[in-house]
């Protein structure tokens, strides 16, 4: 295959092509990225589907949270993708994940947001 069939050509017109392990590797944490955004958005949508007996402006607040959350997280596997691929491509080191940090703190708010909403119901 040639270069310039592949997509996306501006990750795969320059540097070397990498160990097929690395690239597949990289493939993998994508897949595994979209899988957990499609869980949050799963999450978002039970959340506010069933209720279960939670505070409505709480459960709301952390519907959203997760839906809004879902769908940024594929945009940034994407990019994650690309960044990383293209690091493996031109022997550069490997670029950190920014949104790890953000998921993190909006899980842990999803969290407090359910608690308090289960306690004030």
């Amino acid at each position: 295959m040639t270069d310039d069939t592949r997509f996306p050509r501006s990750v795969f017109s320059s540097g070397d092509e990498p160990d097929a392990r690395f690239s597949l590797a990289n493939e993998r944490t994508f897949l595994a990225w979209l899988r957990t955004g499609l869980a949050l958005l799963a999450g978002g949508v039970a959340l506010e589907a069933l209720g279960l007996g939670i505070h409505p402006g709480f459960r709301l607040a952390a519907s959203l949270l997760l839906l809004i959350s879902g769908a940024a997280v594929p945009v940034q596997a994407w990019y994650g993708w690309k960044r990383t691929e293209s690091a493996l491509r031109h022997g550069t080191p490997l670029p950190s994940a920014p949104l790890t940090v953000v998921l993190s703190v909006v899980v842990t708010a999803v969290g407090v947001l359910v608690l308090v909403g289960v306690l004030l119901r």
